[in-house]
């Protein structure tokens, strides 16, 4: 049977982290890469595991990439702190390792995500597949700012059980986070030399905002639909926003060099 590391990157998890080291403890090795937590996230994980690394953090891709060197099993399942892996979804990864004759490389996994105490199974949050579970063959590297993603070459299967994921705590929490990963998303494709238009920004909003709420069913799930569809395309809004305001600085900037180079 072949081995399997689970591979976390966290920062004051306290509240999370034990049911999350929980749902994972029949993994042969648990490697933990904290950014220096100022909460008992790294005490509660040393109940658990002895490897537990500190590193300040840059990005999510560069932390992931160093807890994968850290890693020697032959299999690695990547988990947050607020999510858990449940006993079906265990017996589906352990049935992979126990079968060497197949040539699959990764594993999507189904996420079953939770926010303003519901099952979110509309509004394109269901089964909504993240690619988790990989083979460990030492050169697999993260890349990407936001969303970050590892690059398999080989065969990719989807399993057929969730992940359970409590997402966002409250409403709080999500505009905080989407505060962070908006600003990240927006430095990224300025870098590219990506560029948009305000009438572009105002189009994608409302694009989104009746893709989540009318295609994806959003209005199935009532109050929490409603209040999902909007957040959603205000997110779109403010990540577009903030890369229209990048254009305009750098245009700016641009400018001022020529009036000084002339």
């Amino acid at each position: 049977m072949s081995s399997i590391a689970a591979l976390i990157i966290t920062y004051n998890e306290e509240k999370n982290i034990r049911e999350c080291l929980e749902s994972i403890n029949w993994c042969d090795e648990i490697v933990l890469v904290d950014s220096y937590s100022g909460d008992q996230t790294v005490a509660i994980s040393r109940e658990y595991t002895e490897k537990i690394y500190l590193r300040k953090f840059d990005d999510f891709a560069s932390q992931r990439n160093y807890a994968l060197e850290k890693v020697e099993s032959d299999w690695v399942l990547v988990i947050d702190a607020d999510e858990r892996v449940s006993g079906e979804l265990r017996q589906e990864i352990e049935e992979i390792l126990s079968d060497n004759s197949h040539d699959v490389q990764a594993y999507k996994i189904p996420f079953k995500n939770y926010f303003l105490g519901k099952w979110i199974k509309y509004c394109g949050w269901y089964p909504d597949y993240h690619l988790r579970l990989f083979k460990n063959n030492h050169q697999l590297k993260y890349d990407g700012m936001v969303h970050e993603n590892v690059k398999i070459n080989g065969k990719i299967n989807q399993l057929a059980n969730p992940l359970i994921h409590f997402t966002y705590k409250n409403l709080e929490h999500y505009i905080n986070k989407m505060n962070h990963y908006t600003t990240l998303w927006s430095e990224d494709r300025d870098k590219k030399g990506k560029k948009i238009g305000i009438i572009n920004v105002l189009f994608r909003t409302c694009l989104e905002f009746i893709k989540k709420y009318f295609l994806k069913k959003g209005v199935l799930l009532g109050r929490q639909g409603l209040i999902l569809s909007i957040l959603s395309s205000y997110y779109i809004f403010i990540r577009s926003a903030k890369l229209w305001e990048k254009n305009i600085l750098d245009k700016e900037e641009g400018n001022e060099k020529d009036i000084f180079s002339k």
